[in-house]
């Protein structure tokens, strides 16, 4: 399975798939202080190297079919506004389907990743795709915590000394 939103909508975002072409416009979130860390990648890595590794893994995840992270166009504007998705995590060698995002900083706080969020955790319920969803976040990554919480997970573990898990079971969204 895909688990890929390419063509699903939001109010105001638009999903499809990475393209190459992307490259010069997602270069620009790797050169923001920090999110090397909360991505869990090298941060000893030059922005564009950085780039080249997240185009790698999403590439690669398509081609897998492990999920991956939609890109997100706003519909008023045709801006390029982050990414989203359903991607396939091993935590502990046990496979879970994470909620994804990650969102340009000149977008930032505007809604977007809870908006695009909340249409994958949706997207997922709806089409059976897991009994439960988690988002894996960083410590330090208060912004995404506040998402993952207003999506309605809830903290369900520390993973390890950078990341937390937080998660939402089927059932409770359905109520």
């Amino acid at each position: 399975m895909n688990y890929l939103l390419t063509g699903q909508e939001t109010e105001r975002l638009k999903f499809r798939l990475l393209k190459p072409s992307d490259f010069d416009v997602w270069v620009d979130l790797f050169k923001e202080k920090n999110v090397a860390n909360f991505l869990e990648m090298d941060p000893s890595l030059s922005p564009v190297e950085l780039c080249q590794v997240w185009f790698d893994k999403s590439f690669n995840r398509y081609e897998k079919k492990l999920g991956g992270m939609n890109v997100l166009i706003n519909k008023s504007t045709n801006e390029f506004v982050g990414q989203s998705g359903l991607l396939v995590q091993t935590i502990e060698e046990i496979d879970r389907l994470e909620v994804g995002y990650s969102i340009l900083p000149k977008f930032w706080n505007k809604g977007y990743a809870y908006e695009a969020a909340s249409k994958c955790k949706n997207y997922a319920f709806e089409n059976n795709y897991a009994d439960s969803l988690i988002s894996v976040i960083h410590i330090d990554n208060i912004g995404s915590e506040k998402v993952a919480l207003r999506n309605g997970m809830k903290f369900e573990r520390k993973l390890d000394p950078q990341f937390n898990i937080f998660s939402i079971d089927k059932e409770d969204w359905n109520k």
